[in-house]
Parts: structure tokens; sequence; C-alpha cells
């Protein structure tokens, strides 16, 4: 049930789209782990530099979209800049959309 919890969240997730770059935290590789505990959700995500000035719209967006997904008692975000963010997060499709190069 953990697992699918996680899961869910994480589709969830999909909603937050970084209002910079036009395209979801879970595309963009910001989110770093989603760990569920007795349906007590807790996300570690990032943002692309640690001055970026929607960083708190992004936390907030995504525990308020966590938080909307059936079996989530409460939903935590902790925003971390270690490891430093890089556009090899970004999934490969949306990556060659925004113009970076492939990686290999």
């Amino acid at each position: 049930m953990t697992g699918e919890i996680a899961d869910r969240v994480r589709e969830a997730l999909r909603v937050v789209i970084d209002p910079e770059l036009g395209e979801s935290i879970v595309d963009l590789g910001f989110i770093y782990d989603i760990a569920v505990a007795d349906g007590v959700v807790s996300i570690t995500m990032t943002a692309t530099t640690p001055g970026c000035p929607a960083a708190g719209f992004l936390k907030e967006s995504a525990q308020a979209a966590a938080s909307a997904v059936p079996g989530v008692v409460s939903a935590d975000v902790t925003m971390t800049f270690e490891p430093a963010w890089d556009p090899s997060r970004i999934a490969p499709a949306v990556r060659v959309s925004l113009g970076f190069a492939a990686v290999n």
C-alpha cells in the first residue's frame, strides 16, 4: 500500500508546473524522494537553483497536490539543493522539447 500511495503522489505531482520552464516538476527531475509511512508523505525536492523565485510556489503546490491524494494523511515537502539539480535529471522527451542535448 505504501508503494501505491507513493506512486499516486508522484502522479499527482505532475500537475505542478514550473512557471518558468512550463513542465511538471516530476518531468523536470525536481522530485528526489517520496517516502510514505502510515499515510504521512515526505517529499524531498529541489528547484533549478537555490535562488529560484518559484521555489516557494513549487513547494506549496507540491504539498497541496500530495495532500489531495486518497490515503494521504499529511504531506511534508523539504526543499534541498544537495545534490544540485542539473538538466540531466529532465525526462528525455522533455529534455529534447526544451532544447537540451540528449544525454547518453
